[in-house]
């Protein structure tokens, strides 16, 4: 039997209780920073959520930023395996786009506190920008883009500038879809269409023009 597959397939006891302390601090951090917002949320409010001690909170966070960072990194990481599937998917060069930001955007409707918080916490956000974790995901589309003009679905462009426009406009919009959907959930599908149409008919739109570029 090979026992070390086997104990990542079945965690010890002190493994869960290690996950599950940090997934309740998680829990508790979301829905203090939705209720009271995360300038007026403090360490307290979220330890008294837990219901765990204090000891036990500080030995997985220390900070209110190390919170968010761990929120934004657990959203990020599954978004970018959800990207490459995405963009891998596509066969033509409007499908690359719209696969890569319909997939963003659902992410972001599904989970629009965190990409509010990264709007309102600018410091935490450029602490992570240094981790690798954002640049991993742009390294992952760089590499998608390249494999896509090398096959023909998009047309010879300046790759750098593509991902940078491509990951800007996604940013940017994905902060106003956080934000109507978290104003009005019920409206989370119509938002995700209607910011991958109007993203991916920006970027179609020009494909020509920048293919005619020297």
């Amino acid at each position: 039997m090979d026992m070390l597959n086997t104990e990542k397939r079945h965690p010890g006891k002190r493994e869960r209780n290690r996950r599950r302390n940090r997934e309740a601090i998680l829990t508790a951090a979301r829905l203090c920073f939705q209720e009271q917002g995360y300038e007026n949320a403090t360490i307290r409010d979220l330890i008294n959520r837990t219901h765990l001690a204090s000891g036990t909170f500080y030995n997985y966070f220390r900070s209110k930023q190390d919170i968010f960072a761990a929120l934004l990194t657990d959203f990020l990481s599954g978004l970018n395996e959800h990207l490459i599937r995405s963009r891998r998917s596509a066969d033509t060069a409007e499908d690359f786009i719209y696969r890569s930001y319909f997939a963003l955007y659902s992410a972001t409707a599904r989970d629009p506190l965190v990409y509010e918080l990264a709007h309102r916490n600018e410091r935490a956000l450029k602490q992570l920008f240094g981790s690798g974790i954002l640049g991993l995901i742009m390294m992952s589309l760089e590499d998608d883009v390249r494999n896509a003009v090398r096959h023909g679905i998009l047309p010879k462009i300046d790759e750098e500038y593509f991902c940078t426009a491509l990951f800007g406009v996604a940013y940017e919009t994905s902060l106003m879809v956080a934000r109507r959907v978290y104003r009005n959930p019920g409206r989370a599908e119509e938002e995700v269409e209607r910011a991958s149409n109007f993203s991916t008919a920006l970027f179609t739109g020009g494909l020509a023009r920048l293919a005619a570029l020297p």
